[in-house]
């Protein structure tokens, strides 16, 4: 049975295959949950985001790439740049469900039975909570109805107020 669950938390702290990391496209850490990732998963994360930028340059919004988990409980960290909002009339919208999609792609591909995702780009990026959650829940819930796995997507929520704003969401998106 797959599952959308919501939750208020730590992502750090996410006992599961893996979790989202809304990164900056140098993948080299940052503030908010990128700094916190990069601080709780250990060197090991950072060692791996050098590789994969020096094999192929800056990560572009919308994008995806998986690395270790390093010291924490879940396995792996997908890094994945959301959009800055800019008004929302730059293609913002798409960026952002691609940043999901693809996420959830490179969990089916690893076979993933676990993700665990903060709210993406709503933090420093500027995307206004509202807007950005119900892009968030109509793409999860779209890519679980399609494919097989992962079996439960987490939003992993940083307070009561973003998490009351995805509880909305996934109550208007029927999940």
């Amino acid at each position: 049975m797959k599952r959308i669950l919501l939750e208020t938390g730590d992502i750090t702290r996410f006992e599961g295959d893996a979790i989202v990391n809304a990164a900056n496209s140098s993948l080299m850490g940052g503030g908010g949950v990128d700094g916190a990732i990069h601080r709780a998963g250990g060197p090991a994360i950072m060692e791996e985001c050098v590789k994969i930028v020096a094999a192929q340059g800056r990560l572009p919004a919308g994008k995806a790439v998986i690395t270790t988990g390093g010291k924490m409980k879940a396995k792996f960290v997908i890094h994945t740049v959301g959009p800055v909002w800019q008004g929302g009339t730059r293609g913002e919208a798409a960026i952002l469900r691609n940043a999901y999609i693809n996420s959830l792609s490179l969990a089916t591909e690893k076979g993933l039975a676990s993700v665990a995702f903060p709210s993406i780009s709503t933090g420093a990026y500027g995307y206004p909570v509202e807007q950005a959650a119900q892009i968030a829940v109509a793409a999860v819930a779209e890519y679980l109805a399609a494919h097989d796995m992962p079996g439960t997507v987490t939003f992993m929520l940083f307070d009561e107020r973003t998490h009351g704003t995805y509880r909305d969401a996934a109550a208007k998106t029927g999940c």
